[in-house]
């Protein structure tokens, strides 16, 4: 297509009161030639954006770009059909440097800084091409499936029922209400707080039996999924038929179920007859007598243990969060059946959060003797009994509770999806697995984007990276735990409830209703050609360009979302609706054989070379910051805001993430003469920041290979740097350049300027 480019520079927020605006004209006329070049004191006024429609609505233009403020704010007012560039001339130049001396306007370091702002934009409108949302051929399905017809399960099928959306919901037992359908009683939720009450598990099955578009599959499992948000085929095993289901996405639902009390043989489980876990009380509490196992007396003295294998680096490292809770409620259940009786809890912290706190309190006026101390041993006290071998923290005393009938130990949580299923024909899958991709075995990143796969055969995907989910740091499949709740690393997919993370009853019953509707929200989304999260409402999406792909697997390998199936011949297979457009596969691919309309290795590279580097002589360095979107950019933006100040030789660039990097971009770079290379990307590691999971990760295992290309430059590896960056640290990023230029200053001009 024909570029017919209009450009706009904005006057306002101090902008022509610090550089040059018309100089600016002239810089774009000389290199680029738009069709339009205007200035106006404040393009997003009424009158300002009139002035821009009115120029689309001509025909005269056929791409926009506006020389303003940064493109994280005003985007609603900017939104126009054209390829719109933002070229961020307020908050990274004008707030962020000392005016321009108008007296030495082609000299000037502020002036300078916005032209090269001008004409990397300029550069970029030139390639980019209009976007065009993806439409597959497949019919498009908009139901939701829940898998797991527990509490949360069922509370997400009745909300996104209620939104509109047919239902489907798989169960593996006989009935629905999942672990719900083993207690007792529960906390209540409501004045007073110090109640206890019905689980409510029968009037929320009749509630769910009621509404008509939810098809429920009890007694059943998931046998295959395959495709991808809005195109998920399912097969669903009930007994021994088979049932096939389209469905737009996926809430897992699946809970969670208490740590193994076989593996705390230390706290007397197993060893000792009288020792319990939370599970064994609630069952006696149904049956409205709390009786020693070991003869079936009735018990007068208990004791329950807290953290009994959470919080623990042996056994579970985190908090299972709704433990010290069962054990007040269940305290509360045996005063009610014993009031005579007498309770002891052993804990490490008592954590009652919210109006728990009432529930702690009343325990405590009720009688209940509370011991912060550690546990040391466990036996049987000789008369059928258990003894507790304590110190108390608060007294500095060692403690002997050698009257107790009943132990109840308080076990952890321990999501669904890290149980592995020890069956002969998942051994032998896995095994035969192993021993066909040696290819993918061997690859330089494999995995690193995917984490750990679990085999506990709930959801059977067919897909490249493995048929279950990736997990966090504690085997949760969470795909963002600070920005994207209830998101798993598969599109489309959204784990709600205990499956997610530890959490009581009214807790997941919250999780249900947002996890339901960050499904529907994904349908709606998808069926529009739309990017989810985090980008969301996006058009583009990658396009591969067959002919040059040498099979190497690296794009399938390292996609954080599994977006990428093979062929038998290993050719990539993308699904665009599972994609994020991250772009991390086009900085993986060794070929460039990836690319979106707007957004490129090439397109980047004119960004870059369209950066005028002064010679030598000169003494201005130039620096280019790669910055990540998500946090580097808008910490920059933050510094502008706050008026703080930045290096003059700073040029910027905005990448989708760090992980979309690719190599020929540092060395074209340093072969235009450009002093040093900072690459800014978001946190990452167990407790990550990055929001694509792995992506900056990914750019710090292929900087480390560059080192390579730099020597064969004759250059020092100390010109490349990679930091990480949270929005957060915007005050600290002045620093962190000065620190990075003070080194190139050491280091000397680039050899390369002016070859």
């Amino acid at each position: 297509m024909d570029n017919k480019i209009g450009l706009y520079i904005c006057t306002g927020c101090g902008i022509g009161e610090a550089i040059d605006a018309d100089r600016l004209i002239d810089i774009a006329n000389e290199d680029f030639s738009p069709s339009i070049c205007k200035t106006h004191e404040c393009l997003c006024s009424p009158e300002g954006v009139e002035i821009l429609k009115a120029d689309i609505d001509s025909g005269n233009i056929n791409k926009v770009g506006i020389a303003a403020c940064s493109s994280r704010v005003m985007y609603d007012i900017f939104d126009f059909t054209l390829p719109t560039e933002r070229i961020n001339i307020r908050e990274q130049v004008v707030w962020s440097q000392p005016p321009a001396d108008r007296e030495n306007i082609e000299e000037d370091d502020t002036q300078m800084m916005a032209e090269d702002y001008i004409r990397m934009g300029l550069a970029k409108l030139n390639k980019v091409l209009p976007l065009e949302p993806f439409k597959s051929e497949a019919e498009y399905a908009e139901s939701i499936l829940v898998v797991g017809g527990g509490i949360t399960g069922m509370n997400a099928a009745i909300d996104a029922s209620k939104a509109g959306y047919s239902v489907v919901l798989v169960e593996k037992a006989d009935n629905l209400g999942g672990w719900a359908l083993k207690l007792y009683k529960k906390p209540s939720p409501a004045p007073h707080y110090t109640e206890i009450s019905d689980p409510g598990v029968k009037e929320l099955v009749e509630d769910l039996e009621k509404t008509s578009n939810i098809k429920v599959y009890t007694g059943s499992v998931i046998k295959e999924i395959s495709g991808a948000p809005c195109m998920f085929d399912v097969t669903i095993q009930k007994g021994t038929e088979t049932h096939d289901e389209r469905v737009g996405a996926i809430v897992l639902a699946t809970g969670a179920v208490p740590y193994d009390a076989t593996k705390l043989g230390h706290l007397g489980y197993g060893n000792v007859p009288n020792v319990i876990t939370h599970e064994q009380f609630e069952a006696m509490a149904k049956k409205r007598a709390i009786n020693r196992p070991s003869d079936n007396t009735r018990a007068e003295c208990i004791a329950f243990i807290q953290c009994a294998g959470s919080r623990d680096e042996n056994h579970l490292n985190y908090c299972s969060a709704t433990c010290c809770v069962e054990s007040l409620k269940q305290a509360k259940i045996f005063k009610e059946l014993n009031p005579e009786g007498q309770v002891y809890i052993l804990y490490k912290d008592i954590r009652a959060y919210g109006h728990y706190e009432l529930l702690y309190k009343e325990m405590q006026n009720e009688g209940v003797i509370f011991i912060k101390g550690d546990v040391d041993s466990i036996s049987e006290n000789g008369s059928g009994g258990v003894q507790i071998d304590t110190n108390d923290f608060l007294s500095q005393t060692e403690i002997t509770l050698d009257m107790l009938d009943l132990v109840i130990l308080a076990t952890g949580m321990v999501p669904s999806t890290s149980i592995e299923i020890e069956t002969e024909k998942i051994k032998k899958e896995a095994d035969d697995s192993e021993k066909t991709d040696t290819q993918a075995k061997d690859a330089p990143l494999e995995n690193m984007a995917s984490g750990k796969i679990l085999a506990s055969n709930i959801l059977n995907l067919n897909y490249r990276q493995g048929p279950e989910l990736p997990e966090l740091k504690y085997g949760f499949p969470d795909s963002h735990f600070i920005c994207f709740p209830y998101e798993t690393r598969r599109t489309g997919i959204y784990a709600a409830g205990s499956v997610r993370a530890p959490m009581d009853i009214y807790q997941a019953i919250d999780d249900a209703g947002g996890a339901a509707l960050k499904a529907i929200q994904c349908v709606e989304l998808s069926k529009k050609g739309l990017g989810v999260h985090p980008r969301a409402n996006d058009i583009s999406y990658p396009e591969f360009d067959m002919s040059r792909c040498t099979q190497c697997k690296r794009c399938t390998e390292e996609c954080p979302f599994g977006a990428i199936n093979e062929d038998e011949k290993s050719n990539p297979l993308p699904n665009p609706t599972r994609c994020r457009r991250c772009g991390i596969c086009m900085g993986a691919c060794p070929e460039r054989i990836i690319s979106f309309k707007n957004y490129s290795v090439p397109l980047v590279g004119n960004m870059l070379k369209a950066i005028n580097v002064p010679e030598e002589f000169d003494e201005k360095p130039r620096i280019l910051i790669l910055a990540c979107e998500n946090d580097a950019y808008p910490a920059l933006d933050m510094v502008g805001i706050n008026r703080l100040q930045l290096s003059p030789w700073i040029r910027v660039i905005s990448v989708r993430c760090l992980g979309s990097l690719n190599l020929i971009w540092i060395a074209d770079s340093l072969s235009a003469g450009i002093d040093g290379v900072l690459l800014l990307g978001c946190k990452h590691g167990d407790d990550y920041q990055c929001h694509f999971i792995q992506g900056s990760a990914l750019a710090d295992i292929r900087l480390s290979k560059i080192s390579e290309t730099l020597d064969r430059l004759a250059l020092e590896s100390e010109r490349v740097r990679i930091l990480e960056v949270s929005i957060t640290d915007f005050d600290k990023l002045p620093g962190m350049i000065k620190d990075f230029e003070d080194t190139l200053e050491e280091l000397g001009p680039n050899p390369m300027k002016g070859f």
